[in-house]
């Protein structure tokens, strides 16, 4: 399902086409996602997963009906994000999780925005509920400042809960409801 342009975003103007990622896109996802695990603290993970363990992680949210986004320009797959569950336990079942990456070349160009507004739209079509922001390391200043932006609340930190490059990092949360939240029953 291919959508409109975003809004125009960041220091560059770009306007990428924010589209459902399909199984085409997975080389340039594990490539974005293997930059993100050698080289930031956005997440956990040490060692990068291969193009078989992202298909399998691709194939398990998208054909669970998830949204899986990625931002394309010219072309080429620049960033993508998903929201899964928060937790799999049956009482999380209206909470998702939300992950963005975006290829580093392409940071501060107002494209993880996009698949971030994007990824909102959708889950909040889909009738979820909340949509939490697991962020690592307190100093991503720049996912902090992206999820604020979109209406994300701040609800706590986990002090010193990862370790990875030889240092201590945090976990942020950020909140967000999603359409009536729990001003309603589901």
């Amino acid at each position: 399902m291919a959508t409109s342009p975003a809004p125009r975003y960041g220091r560059l103007m770009i306007q990428p086409v924010i589209r459902r990622a399909t199984a085409a896109d997975l080389p340039a996802i594990t490539t974005i996602y293997r930059h993100a695990v050698q080289h930031g603290t956005a997440t956990f993970e040490i060692d990068p997963p291969g193009q078989s363990e992202m298909t399998n992680r691709f194939r398990t949210l998208a054909e669970a009906g998830f949204p899986y986004l990625v931002a394309e320009y010219e072309g080429e797959v620049q960033g993508y994000a998903y929201a899964g569950l928060y937790r799999t336990r049956v009482a999380y079942r209206h909470t998702l999780e939300d992950s963005i990456y975006v290829a580093p070349e392409h940071h501060g160009r107002g494209i993880g925005r996009a698949l971030l507004d994007q990824l909102l739209v959708q889950a909040a079509a889909a009738g979820f509920r909340q949509m939490i922001a697991v962020i690592g390391d307190s100093e991503q200043v720049a996912s902090i400042a992206l999820h604020r932006a979109a209406g994300f609340r701040m609800v706590g930190t986990f002090v010193a809960v990862g370790f990875k490059f030889g240092r201590w990092l945090d976990t942020v949360l950020m909140q967000r409801a999603l359409g009536p939240g729990a001003k309603t029953l589901p």
